[in-house]
């Protein structure tokens, strides 16, 4: 899979989620996916709290996930996703197979669940 191919994957799972989230960016150079709502972010109030952010880089596509920093003790993640997981919240990804699609989905809504249930989004 092509790294536009695996962009264009990530979006479209994150698309689905609107709303919660929008989305702000034209997605060739990158896009960022935050909720809807005025939430403190930090000591900054924000309009949309950030969720999430899709780069693609010449090898890659980068998906910036910020549930798993702010609530990692929340997350299990296979193998498989775990040695794309970068740092604390940035996930390479240079393959992206049909269970692993299934996989960030599923993590992308409980990251949904938990931010919604704690008033973020």
């Amino acid at each position: 899979m092509e790294v536009e191919e695996i962009r264009l994957a990530l979006v479209d799972i994150l698309i689905a989620k609107i709303p919660p989230l929008r989305t702000k960016g034209n997605g060739q150079t990158g896009q960022v996916f935050e909720g809807t709502k005025p939430a403190m972010q930090g000591k900054q109030k924000v309009d949309g709290y950030y969720f999430a952010s899709i780069v693609p880089k010449p090898k890659d596509c980068r998906l910036y996930f910020f549930p798993i920093y702010t609530h990692a003790d929340h997350f299990k993640l296979s193998p498989e996703l775990k040695k794309q997981l970068k740092g604390k919240s940035c996930f390479h990804i240079k393959k992206l197979t049909p269970e692993l699609k299934i996989e960030i989905n599923n993590m992308i809504d409980q990251g949904i669940q938990l931010y919604e249930k704690d008033g973020l989004i």
